[in-house]
């Protein structure tokens, strides 16, 4: 069985995760950083208290706390069907148990959620969303684009991915995008003419393998820089 998603749907990882799937050091995280499709994840929140320079979009934070807690709570039992009925699909090393898991993500999410309302009064939780952002050119030194770009390849055109790339392109000097496998486990099939738009128009491309896999084969992002 393949795992599925009707919609596109909140659900936060941990500042460990973003750092073991971006392949951030110190001197990234020092720099000025866009998360875009962040959702629920306790990045922000933590690298903020790190003394880092971090803004998070997505079109999540048009609602308040509550709601999104609400919706957090009505993914996690949808995530946790799937995950259930798809334990092959998945390395289970770091995590031992779907509930493991469930409870480390939840953790994660209730992170974000106790800085939200702080960090949006002070512009760190933007609502926006792609392809189109509401930033100047080179707002951002990097942008980290985690589970949204190629893994909802079923749920968005190709159009849509190349148009977003280039507006993350627009907005910072460096772009990672990670994973690069859809649902279904597949090499998403817009990968290759992503890469063909961006280096027809001179970006330099790289893929690189992350100290990271949850989902199987899952363990490289797509690097972009001017």
């Amino acid at each position: 069985m393949t795992f599925t998603l009707k919609n596109i749907v909140p659900w936060g990882r941990s500042f460990e995760e973003y750092v073991n799937m971006f392949d951030l050091n110190d001197g990234d995280l020092s720099k000025r950083i866009l998360g875009c499709a962040d959702g629920p994840a306790s990045f922000n929140a933590h690298a903020t208290r790190q003394g880092g320079t971090v803004v998070s979009c997505d079109p999540l934070y048009l609602f308040s706390s509550e709601e999104i807690e609400l919706r957090v709570k009505e993914t996690y039992h949808e995530i946790m069907e799937q995950l259930s009925k798809n334990l092959a699909e998945y390395r289970w090393t770091h995590f031992k148990t779907p509930e493991e898991l469930g409870k480390y993500r939840l953790a994660a999410m209730r992170d974000f959620l106790d800085d939200y309302n702080n960090g949006k009064g002070e512009g760190r939780y933007k609502e926006a969303s792609l392809p189109s952002l509401p930033f100047a050119d080179r707002s951002f030194d990097l942008a980290l684009c985690s589970h949204f770009l190629f893994l909802y390849t079923e749920h968005l055109t190709q159009e849509f991915h190349i148009a977003a790339v280039y507006e993350l392109c627009r907005v910072a000097s460096e772009v990672r995008i990670f994973p690069l496998l859809s649902l279904a486990r597949k090499e998403s099939s817009y990968l290759k003419a992503v890469i063909k738009n961006l280096t027809d128009s001179g970006y330099k491309i790289a893929l690189k393998k992350v100290p990271y896999e949850f989902q199987k084969d899952a363990h490289t992002m797509l690097c972009i820089s001017r």
